[in-house]
């Protein structure tokens, strides 16, 4: 793959139904972080290692490039609110 295209997820997708891949895989990871938190693991450590396996696995698939001009939108997405939760705005 290398459009970056395949990259967009947005938190209305969440809510979309469960046979959607992304949500199915979202409750995946939202149940293996419950997990590792009952286990006593620090939240920024699981946010740190999440990130660094995200990236690798987005470079190792769509190469370098494609993947630092993603992550430079991130900022603009994380400033207009696309991954906070209703009522946690800040």
């Amino acid at each position: 793959m290398s459009s970056t295209s395949n990259f967009a997820f947005y938190p209305q997708d969440v809510a979309e139904p469960a046979t959607d891949e992304r949500h199915v895989a979202l409750s995946y990871l939202d149940d293996a972080w419950t997990e590792a938190l009952r286990d006593g693991l620090d939240e920024d450590s699981l946010v740190q290692a999440a990130l660094f396996s995200a990236l690798r696995t987005l470079v190792e698939t769509y190469g370098e490039e494609p993947s630092a001009k993603y992550v430079e939108s991130l900022a603009t997405r994380v400033r207009a609110g696309e991954y906070t939760l209703i009522g946690q705005r800040q």
